[in-house]
C-alpha cells in the first residue's frame, strides 16, 4: 500500500510540473522602465512624483515672485513643460530648494533634476548629467540712466556711443559685428572691469550676456538700464537641466527638452519671459 501511495503522489507531482512547464509565460519587458513617459513609470526619487530643484530665493525673470510652483518665469515654465512631456501633471510636481553650489556638487541628489541657469561644460560633465540645452545665452546692451545709450531703441542708435565688453568673449565679437560702432569697442579683462568702465564713464554702454545683464541691472548697477538684446547673438553659454551623473532619467529629460525645442515651445517661453516680461527687446 505504501508503494502504491508514493507511486500515485509521484505521478501527480510529475503531472503538475508538466502543466506548469507548458503554461504560457508573459514576455519579459524589453525596455527599461525609465524610458516610459507615463507618470509613475519613471525611476524618480519619489514614486509617482517629479521632484525639481531650484535656488531659494529664485529671481525674475527665471522665477516670478520667488515661487517656482506658480509656473511663471522662464525656468519655472520650462520645468512644467518638461514635466508634462514626461507625463506628469502640475500636481505631481514637487519643488525643493537647493543652492547653486549644491546643485553642481558631485554626489547623490534628493531631486530628479534641477533648473538654475547652470551652464553645460566638459568639466561639469565629469560629475553631473545634463539634459539637452533649454536655453542658449544671447548678448545684451546695458547702460545707465542719463547715458547717451539710455534711450536707444535700435542698432543705429548705438552707432555713435562708446561701448565696452570683455576680451575674448561672444559679447565682444557681437558688439563689433552687430553694432559696428564708429568708435572701436573697448576690451576689458573681465566683467568687473567692464562694469567699472561703465560706472566711471569710460564707456557709455556695455555688452554682456543676457543673464548677466538681467542680474547687474537689478542688483549691481545703480540706475542700470537694460537697453535690449543683439539680434542673432545666440552662441554663448548653454543652460541644461542638472541630474545625477548616472541618472536613469537623462535620456527621457533630454528627449522632452528636444521635443519642446522642435515644436517651438522653448522659443515661445523665451520670447514671453526673457524678452517681453524682462523688458529686453531684440534691437533691429
Amino acid at each position: 500500500m505504501r508503494t502504491a501511495r508514493w507511486t500515485a503522489l509521484t505521478a501527480a507531482l510529475v503531472a503538475t510540473l508538466t502543466v506548469a512547464a507548458c503554461a504560457p509565460v508573459d514576455d519579459a519587458p524589453t525596455g527599461d522602465s525609465t524610458s516610459t513617459s507615463t507618470a509613475g513609470g519613471l525611476a524618480t526619487v519619489k514614486d509617482g512624483v517629479l521632484t525639481i530643484a531650484t535656488s531659494d530665493p529664485a529671481y525674475e525673470p527665471w522665477v516670478v515672485d520667488d515661487d517656482p510652483s506658480n509656473g511663471e518665469g522662464f525656468e519655472s515654465a520650462v520645468a512644467y513643460a518638461v514635466a508634462e512631456r514626461l507625463g506628469y501633471d502640475a500636481d505631481q510636481v514637487e519643488w525643493t530648494s537647493a543652492s547653486f553650489d549644491q546643485i553642481i556638487a558631485p554626489g547623490a541628489k534628493d531631486f530628479d533634476f534641477a533648473v538654475n541657469q547652470v551652464s553645460i561644460s566638459d568639466e561639469r560633465k565629469k560629475s553631473l548629467a545634463f539634459s539637452s540645452p533649454y536655453y542658449e545665452t544671447t548678448q545684451a546692451v546695458v547702460t545707465l540712466e542719463g547715458s547717451p545709450a539710455a534711450d536707444a531703441t535700435s542698432l543705429a542708435d548705438l552707432k555713435d556711443v562708446r561701448i565696452g565688453a570683455m576680451v575674448g568673449t561672444t559679447s565682444l565679437t557681437s558688439a563689433q559685428n552687430t553694432i559696428a560702432p564708429t568708435t572701436p569697442v573697448s576690451p576689458f579683462n573681465d566683467n568687473d572691469q567692464v562694469k567699472q568702465a561703465l560706472t566711471s564713464g569710460l564707456v557709455d554702454a556695455i555688452v554682456v550676456d543676457l543673464p548677466t545683464a538681467l542680474y547687474v541691472t537689478a542688483a549691481e548697477l545703480d540706475g542700470g538700464v537694460l537697453v535690449g538684446q543683439l539680434p542673432g547673438s545666440a552662441g554663448g553659454d548653454q543652460f541644461g537641466l542638472v541630474m545625477d551623473l548616472d541618472s536613469p532619467l537623462t535620456a527621457d529629460v533630454s528627449a522632452a527638452v528636444d521635443a519642446l525645442r522642435e515644436d517651438g515651445t522653448l522659443a515661445e517661453l523665451e520670447a514671453r519671459w526673457l524678452t517681453d516680461a524682462a523688458g529686453a527687446p531684440v534691437l533691429k
